[in-house]
């Protein structure tokens, strides 16, 4: 407890002397050093896994290390601004029941049957993925997939990358074209950007994922080639079809849609009916999907779970490591929002390349509304209602393509890290669960680097050109 309070007080004294003046808010109270916990929480998820693998299985061990970073920012956020505290907890209880709502339910649909893990089949599995993250999100349509992916392919001996371009495709950037896709864009369309307007993005989301499903397809070719399997006949007989494909657990999809209105319902015409303030909203959205989620437990046969191997296992670790990367990163996003007109942001790549990169580490919801702020108090409109931003030219800078820029960003370069998104962590822990030992933390950032980097580039140069 010493050694904690040492820790506190040793971040805290610069930020104590910055905050006397009356009214600072709490990005300007803040010192950088207090940026350090996050980047040495981020830093263990990376080294810890390739030092003490063994001892990194475990979710303690992984709550253990958690906890370490994020109880000392906790407790000091919480003396300097207990509403911010409250807000952020608040935000990440309704991240992890909606992320525990979507886990629970999609573990109930058992595709009876295996898919042929081909390569035509992989690439139209990652397509399929891509449109229906704009149906149920980003995060239903991993859960959904998932499993079936994994089972199609459970006898190739090449299969990382297979998981590596889910999560690009279909964890990611396959949800950009409306606010029901990604986080980001939901919290947009909540602050008055209007629900179609995400439909223009259609050409970035076009060139991206055609890019990434062709990449996908050919070096899914030669993996498969090289495993020697030229005919699909020749694939062993636990990887054919057996029998007529059928579903199990259809009730779930019907719960699946109703997370699905109570996010979007209560979000959209929360103060109609009653709730007034946000957290009443968030409140009732995490009643609601916490009911659905423990409805689906109730009316799913114990073997169809059993068929999909479910277990709790990646669900908790998901919890309890974003629990410290949301305590961690409150001091990054509040320097941020207080400071960041001093970046220079004015063009539509600075806004896209600071977005993304942000949304790499960060929760990419509340980055998109930091840069969305940025370019409102750029322009001369208000933040809270993003509509007018569409509207705004000034110096001829367009806010309809600086809000694109910052659309796009959040969304796609979420798929630069495991951290980026929910559910890219989501689908390694579920990946690991059924055998595939998966690319370390910076093993993943290099399939990024060598895939995902120049493609952004290109989108830079075609829809964002400075």
């Amino acid at each position: 407890m010493k050694a904690t309070l040492a820790v506190i007080l040793l971040f805290a004294a610069p930020g104590i002397a910055g905050a006397e003046g009356q009214g600072a808010n709490l990005g300007h109270q803040l010192a950088v050093g207090w940026v350090a916990p996050f980047a040495l929480l981020l830093l263990s998820i990376a080294l810890l896994p390739l030092i003490i693998p063994h001892w990194w299985e475990s979710n303690l061990n992984k709550g253990i290390i958690s906890a370490l970073f994020g109880l000392p920012v906790g407790v000091y956020i919480f003396v300097l601004d207990g509403h911010r505290f409250i807000e952020t907890g608040i935000e990440y209880v309704a991240f992890i029941v909606l992320l525990a709502s979507l886990f629970i339910i999609s573990g109930g649909i058992y595709l009876r049957g295996s898919l042929i893990g081909t390569p035509s089949m992989n690439t139209a599995v990652l397509g399929t993925g891509a449109i229906l993250a704009n149906v149920v999100g980003t995060t239903g349509a991993s859960m959904l997939l998932v499993r079936p992916i994994l089972r199609a392919n459970e006898q190739r001996r090449h299969k990382v990358h297979i998981l590596v371009f889910f999560i690009f495709v279909v964890s990611n950037i396959g949800g950009l074209l409306t606010p029901l896709g990604d986080p980001p864009l939901f919290l947009g369309f909540l602050r008055g950007v209007p629900f179609e307007w995400t439909l223009r993005l259609v050409p970035h989301w076009l060139l991206m994922n055609t890019a990434l499903l062709v990449i996908f397809y050919v070096w899914d070719q030669r993996c498969f080639h090289a495993e020697g399997v030229a005919d699909p006949a020749a694939l062993p007989e636990e990887v054919r079809v057996r029998g007529n494909l059928s579903v199990e657990g259809k009730v779930n999809f019907l719960l699946l849609l109703g997370v699905l209105a109570v996010a979007f319902v209560v979000g959209r015409f929360g103060e109609q009916m009653g709730l007034q303030s946000e957290h009443a909203r968030k409140g009732a959205q995490v009643i609601g999907m916490g009911l659905l989620g423990a409805l689906s437990i109730l009316v799913t046969r114990r073997e169809t779970r059993a068929a999909n191997q479910f277990t709790f296992h990646p669900i908790v670790e998901v919890a309890v490591l974003f629990a410290g990367i949301f305590a961690t990163m409150i001091p990054a996003l509040a320097i941020l929002e207080a400071r960041g007109e001093q970046l220079g942001l004015r063009q539509p790549w600075h806004f896209f390349w600071i977005t993304g990169a942000l949304s790499s580490v960060l929760d990419n919801a509340p980055t998109y509304l930091t840069f969305a702020t940025t370019a409102s108090g750029l322009l001369g409109t208000e933040a809270m209602h993003l509509n007018q931003l569409l509207q705004a030219t000034k110096e001829g800078i367009r806010g309809e393509t600086l809000l694109a820029a910052i659309s796009v960003g959040a969304v796609s370069m979420g798929a630069n890290t495991y951290i980026g998104n929910g559910p890219n962590f989501m689908v390694k822990a579920i990946a690991e669960e059924a055998g595939v030992k998966m690319p370390s933390f910076f093993g993943y950032v290099k399939y990024s680097i060598g895939i995902l980097l120049p493609l952004f580039v290109v989108v830079t140069l075609v829809f964002f050109r400075p």
